[in-house]
């Protein structure tokens, strides 16, 4: 849509992009910045998935991140299989 702003005469017109309030909800995974204690949804959907096993966490559930590495972790091992590798003990 174009509009003309008043004032400013027929010359000057600007688009405006407007956004379906109860447009695609996203069911698909997320695009997400993980910030110091919180996320920002860059993409909608429903879910993103943790780099370590790929699974699909929901982004109510989501509670561990790496603002650093920007990926999201399913469970605290996961972060402990990151960032200290030979931290855990495997079990035989």
């Amino acid at each position: 849509m174009n509009f003309s702003r008043a004032g400013r005469g027929p010359a000057f017109s600007e688009s405006l992009t407007v956004l379906n309030k109860f447009g695609p909800s996203g069911h698909g995974e997320a695009q997400v910045q993980y910030l110091d204690g919180d996320f920002r949804v860059v993409s909608p959907g429903t879910y993103v998935r943790c780099a370590i096993s790929d699974v699909r966490i929901p982004l109510d559930e989501l509670k561990y991140w790496s603002v650093d590495l920007q990926e999201a972790y399913s469970v605290p091992t996961s972060v402990l299989q990151r960032h200290f590798p030979g931290a855990l003990k495997t079990q035989g």
